[in-house]
């Protein structure tokens, strides 16, 4: 019988996976600069964490979680996102007592979601993330909107538009929370039945639905701008004045709602505008939140962070037709004619890797005409051949490709040759 990887899931080949690897490269050194740490959590997690931290109203907890009892009788849920684990992690390992704050974190790695799969959207995809944990100061606000911004850039996108709102803090939120439920109660029996609950769970919500987008209450819809306290406008007129000073452009949307239950103050997504990416345009999302350390057992502290998609990442690279500057090509290729020779060539191929340098050899019996095209098939940027003429000399014939110059080295002196060469070159 044939077995296919599970529907919502993807095999990543070489020729591809060298893509990922450089993203993920240039991601981890970006953070680097900005002095993020990274962290790795477990891949699944207490069931409670994610209905506590990511909120019981969210169609993440009620719809789209792999969850299952393992052997002990334990409900536990494969990652559908990574904040609540970067902050159980933060709670657990009483990382909020440390000296050194705020703490600055940045995580890779697969999320489980059951949603319909497409193009972009995968059952398991993989995710980059930063969380600032433990400064209300709306400069770090700028400093992780930054950070997302540069993510795209300097990989060489430009089709970008940076999407900004406020949600307010906790009193703020309550105002809009009762003027949003005046506004929909009297189209209550014409909203879908998600929005009907969200409606008495957390009416914010209901702006976000994709099936009553078009309802012509969505329009007329208070914005939770006109709700603000005096603090949360001064904390978001604060975040906008620091986007200014670094010259970062911004477009308010009142409407703009994250997923998530525990975000307040500033919200946020980064969107491609590239022509002919895709219905959805949302690349990355994130925002600030304030409870949701308490929820997990911590003390009260702020945190910020954002997420993006890395395959709707490399989505957005080929909609603006970026070329990764990958380089596919392999240092050597060894040819050894004989069984005495390709004992050497064995040696010789080790001895090659340990010192550095990227080597592969013929493990197919191949003539010598066989192993020439694939190491031209490969790429090779030198050949070296080793026959029983030239193991009677102790010598081996280096063959640079491009030029198609050769000479013969001293087994001996090949490992040394090969490093200046291949070190002057770079």
């Amino acid at each position: 019988m044939n077995i296919n990887a599970p529907r919502g899931t993807q095999d990543i080949l070489p020729g591809s996976s060298e893509k990922w690897q450089f993203v993920e490269r240039q991601l981890a050194d970006l953070c680097r600069r900005y002095h993020y740490k990274e962290i790795r959590t477990p891949i699944f997690e207490h069931t409670e964490l994610f209905q506590r931290g990511v909120g019981d109203s969210t169609d993440i907890v009620q719809k789209e979680m792999y969850t299952f009892e393992d052997r002990g009788g334990r409900s536990v849920t494969l990652r559908p996102e990574g904040t609540a684990s970067v902050v159980r992690s933060y709670v657990q390992n009483k990382v909020y007592g440390l000296p050194n704050q705020p703490t600055k974190y940045f995580y890779m790695g697969p999320m489980f979601r059951y949603e319909r799969p497409q193009q972009g959207r995968q059952r398991q995809f993989i995710q980059f993330g930063i969380e600032a944990l433990g400064s209300d100061d709306p400069a770090i606000d700028a400093e992780v909107l930054s950070l997302a911004l540069n993510s795209y850039r300097e990989l060489g996108l430009q089709s970008l538009k940076l999407v900004l709102n406020s949600l307010g803090d906790k009193e703020s939120r309550e105002a809009h929370r009762q003027a949003l439920i005046r506004h929909f109660d009297p189209y209550r029996d014409e909203l879908c039945s998600d929005c009907q609950v969200r409606l008495d769970q957390n009416p914010l919500r209901v702006l976000d639905c994709k099936k009553d987008r078009d309802h012509p209450a969505m329009e007329t819809a208070p914005s939770i701008l006109e709700y603000l306290n005096d603090y949360s406008r001064d904390y978001f007129d604060k975040v906008k004045e620091y986007l200014d000073v670094m010259g970062i452009q911004y477009v308010i949307d009142p409407n703009l709602v994250r997923g998530l239950d525990y975000y307040n103050h500033t919200a946020f997504e980064i969107m491609s505008e590239a022509e002919g990416f895709g219905a959805i345009t949302t690349l990355s999302g994130g925002g600030r939140y304030t409870g949701l350390v308490q929820e997990v057992g911590g003390p009260e502290t702020s945190g910020i962070g954002f997420a993006m998609s890395i395959e709707r990442l490399l989505m957005a690279l080929e909609a603006e037709g970026i070329e990764l500057p990958l380089d596919d090509g392999l240092d050597c290729y060894m040819i050894a004619m004989g069984e005495e020779a390709d004992k050497v060539a064995v040696r010789l191929t080790d001895q090659l890797r340990g010192a550095g340098v990227q080597v592969d050899k013929d493990y197919l019996g191949k003539k010598m005409k066989g192993q020439f095209k694939t190491a031209d098939r490969l790429n090779s940027r030198y050949v070296l051949v080793l026959g029983a003429e030239e193991l009677g000399n102790q010598v081996i014939n280096v063959k640079e490709m491009a030029s198609g110059e050769q000479k013969e080295i001293s087994l001996d002196a090949i490992i040394d040759y090969m490093k200046e060469q291949l070190a002057g070159g770079e």
